[in-house]
């Protein structure tokens, strides 16, 4: 009897690994996060470095990075933020205003003077508007619509006021118009918040009372509704300054004293007698 031919064995099955694809990315995007933390870490220790040499220009570089990474900010980061852009439009506006002053004073020297003093007027001023420009842009498409909680949202809006009015310090007549409803109202919207999540006593709230009052004065020329403003929020922070300890005692009333000076000063102003006074602004 023949042998039964063998039969050919079944083919093994195919192995295949069904791996999901959000999985296939998980490498990436690990990497990813890690390079993006690691360039976070590097500008945050660069713009401390920066701060300590006073290079400003190289601080807010560093700054606007990390701002435009997408993430909230830390605490820690946004005040970085607010130091770099403040001391490098601050520099600015001090060199404008010297610029200004000389201009004026030596407008009986003929247009020869004047025209060179002008174009250095107007280099100063595209500066100014560049970094203005920037960190309002900063503000509006990054940090205000992040903004997780109403601390920070106030912070953010105050920030925007504030250099809205820079901007209008050495506008036209059509764009100071337009800067200075705008400043009015982002420290308006910012206002509404503080006055009803933050407390009377809290730096972001007196900061905000103190730099929306001087909005009033030196933009919209009214001394009376700056000193209104700054006398109810110092009011309010003294009726519940007892409750505080020590460290929240010295932050608030650092502010507060820039209230009354400004208060005292404007007040002066306000008298036929009363000599001009320079404003103090937020720390």
């Amino acid at each position: 009897q023949g042998v039964l031919p063998r039969p050919f064995p079944a083919p093994a099955p195919r192995l295949t690994c069904r791996v999901p694809s959000r999985a296939l990315r998980l490498p990436f995007a690990a990497s990813e996060r890690e390079a993006m933390a690691k360039a976070r870490d590097e500008n945050v220790f660069m713009a401390r470095l920066a701060e300590q040499a006073e290079r400003y220009d190289d601080m807010v570089d560093n700054m606007k990075e990390v701002a435009t990474m997408g993430a909230e900010l830390s605490l820690d980061e946004r005040n970085l933020l607010s130091v770099s852009y403040k001391n490098c439009i601050g520099a600015r506006r001090q060199a404008w205003r010297a610029v200004n002053t000389l201009e004026m004073r030596e407008a009986a020297k003929g247009p020869a003077i004047l025209e060179i003093i002008r174009g250095y007027k107007a280099k100063v001023e595209e500066e100014l508007q560049g970094r203005c420009n920037e960190i309002l842009s900063i503000l509006g498409q990054e940090l205000v619509p992040k903004a997780s909680n109403e601390e920070a949202k106030v912070f953010y809006l105050k920030m925007k006021g504030d250099y809205l009015r820079y901007l209008a310090e050495f506008a036209n007549a059509a764009t100071h118009s337009k800067c200075s409803s705008e400043a009015h109202d982002s420290y308006q919207q910012a206002s509404e918040i503080a006055i009803t999540k933050l407390k009377p006593t809290h730096p972001t709230r007196l900061g905000l009372a103190l730099n929306f009052s001087v909005f009033y004065y030196e933009v919209f020329s009214s001394p009376e509704k700056a000193c209104m403003l700054a006398k109810v929020a110092f009011d309010d922070a003294m009726n519940v300054m007892d409750s505080l300890d020590e460290d929240s005692y010295k932050d608030s009333a650092q502010i507060m004293q820039l209230l009354r000076d400004n208060l005292a000063l404007w007040t002066s102003s306000m008298h036929p007698d009363g000599a001009g006074a320079e404003v103090v602004e937020d720390m």
